[in-house]
């Protein structure tokens, strides 16, 4: 924690994938004494009500993909109320460090002299396949894991395609849109197109669907899918067939290869 004499403070908190009892203790406790809270839209409700009556609610999600806040507005709402001696609260899903934008809020807090603290959260990257049945490591079929994002800014592509083929197990965030293309790139790289492949949709939550296919078919069998999504990308995938213990009514599909 960065050392000011400012009496206010920001903590950058991870409010976890989706089911709001599985924000971690400390996180749940600085929300109990928060007197502003800036929150994402990916955030359960719920959570705000861990809030004092007092606390001043400021949504800084996105909608339909657009930013309804710019970053440099979040940091600088952020500061002001900081260095009006309050305790701030900048609620983020899943994990602030996990392309969450965390640290780059962190360094404007730093620049500007502002104590804070960073509570981790569960990643959906851990999060939405462990709720499908998808174990990202196997003892029999996966010694690692790997997890990039799908977006592809501007048409640019700053992965080794080559080298996430080779991935024991592959997971994507934020990579629906981009799922034809990243199928596409894995194949030409290397990876077969009968490697088992998963999407789950909005994981950890009521509304969790999961999609089962292989790497050369999941972005037709995915389509109609809407954000948010994970996508996961190895053998483990296949087990979501028979692992999956929270929907199993909405798991569609069955890719070849689930240990039968």
């Amino acid at each position: 924690m960065g050392k000011s004499s400012i009496s206010g403070i920001v903590y950058i908190v991870g409010a976890g994938p989706g089911d709001p009892d599985l924000i971690t203790l400390r996180g749940a406790r600085i929300l109990e004494s928060a007197e502003v809270v800036l929150y994402d839209r990916l955030v359960d409700p719920a959570l705000l009500e861990r809030t004092p009556p007092f606390a001043l609610r400021i949504f800084v999600g996105k909608r339909c993909g657009r930013a309804s806040v710019t970053q440099e507005e979040i940091n600088a709402t952020m500061i002001a109320h900081a260095r009006g001696g309050r305790r701030v609260v900048r609620l983020k899903g899943g994990d602030p460090f996990v392309f969450g934008r965390g640290a780059e809020e962190c360094l404007a807090l730093s620049g500007a002299g502002i104590p804070f603290e960073v509570v981790p959260g569960v990643s959906s990257a851990l999060a939405a396949p462990a709720y499908a049945g998808i174990p990202l490591t196997h003892r029999n079929l996966a010694g690692s894991f790997t997890v990039i994002s799908g977006h592809l800014h501007g048409g640019s592509d700053p992965h080794d395609w080559t080298a996430l083929a080779s991935a024991p197990t592959l997971v994507v965030l934020m990579g629906l849109g981009s799922l034809a293309t990243i199928s596409a790139r894995l194949t030409a790289a290397g990876r077969s197109p009968e490697t088992p492949a998963a999407v789950v949709h909005s994981g950890a939550t009521a509304l969790q669907e999961t999609v089962l296919a292989n790497l050369a078919t999941i972005p037709r069998a995915a389509l109609g899918i809407e954000p948010p999504a994970v996508v996961v990308i190895g053998e483990v995938a296949a087990l979501a067939s028979r692992l999956n213990w929270f929907e199993p009514a909405n798991v569609a599909g069955d890719p070849a290869g689930a240990l039968r």
